[in-house]
Parts: C-alpha cells; structure tokens; sequence
C-alpha cells in the first residue's frame, strides 16, 4: 500500500495523459487564439504505479468523481499560461491522490466530568420532587 511519504517521490508524469482547449473568462484576444484550459487524464487500471489494493482504494474513496469507474478528470483553467494550468492541474491531482490514503484519526471519547453527573442527577432529583408535589392533597 502506497504511503504519503512514497506519493511526494512517484513522478506521475508518464502515466498522465493531457488535453488542451480554448479557456473562457479573461485573456483577451489571448482567449480566442491560443488551448490555455487543461484537462488532466489519469487512467487507473493501466496504472504501474498503484498495486491492486491500492486501485481499489483509489476507485472506493472517488467512486463520486471517477468517470467509466477507471479516469481520473482534473480540469484547469486558472492561468492564462498552459504551462501555469498543467503545473497547477499536477498538484492537484497529487492532492487528491494524497487525500485518498490519509487515515482519519481514532475519535477517542473523553470521560464525562463529575460535576456534569452531579448536576445531571440533581435536576433530575428537582423535578421528581416537582412532580411529586403536583399529586393530588388528601383532606
């Protein structure tokens, strides 16, 4: 199983495939010329990276975000450099990788402090006491 230490050495690169396209929003006359939006493909199954448990981790925990069961998508169009959009797609994807094979810490409940329980068990002394008081008086 892949740790977070292994993940920052994995250079990803050759198995990330890229497509570019014309951006939106601004830019220009830059906007209408030049493929500055990037979309970042990742494919898992054809992956050499990942051991088997880990694909399945992988397609568990994005099961929401993968498309066919097997691409990872990242798209960015942040930058009106494509160069700046790829880098800015890679550390996304390595977030999100990342974010996969985090463990969640162990909750750990805390004792309940004796001055709560006191008060706890007093009120609820107080209201039997109110209670008992509502009963009907014997003439």
């Amino acid at each position: 199983m892949a740790t977070l230490k292994d993940l920052t050495l994995i250079d990803f690169l050759p198995e990330l495939e890229f497509q570019t396209s014309r951006s939106g929003g601004a830019g220009g006359q830059n906007v209408n010329k030049v493929e500055t939006k990037v979309l970042l493909k990742f494919n898992i199954e054809n992956s050499k990276i990942f051991d088997e448990l880990d694909k399945q981790i992988i397609r568990e925990k994005l099961a929401i975000t993968l498309i066919d069961d097997n691409y990872i998508y990242i798209t960015c169009q942040e930058s009106r450099s494509q160069l700046k959009n790829k880098e800015i797609a890679i550390k996304k994807f390595k977030n999100l990788i990342k974010s996969v094979f985090v463990v969640p810490k162990v909750r750990k409940p805390s004792p309940i402090p004796k001055s709560i329980v006191e008060k706890r068990l007093s009120t609820k002394k107080r209201d039997a006491e109110i209670k008992e008081n509502r009963s009907k008086v014997d003439w």
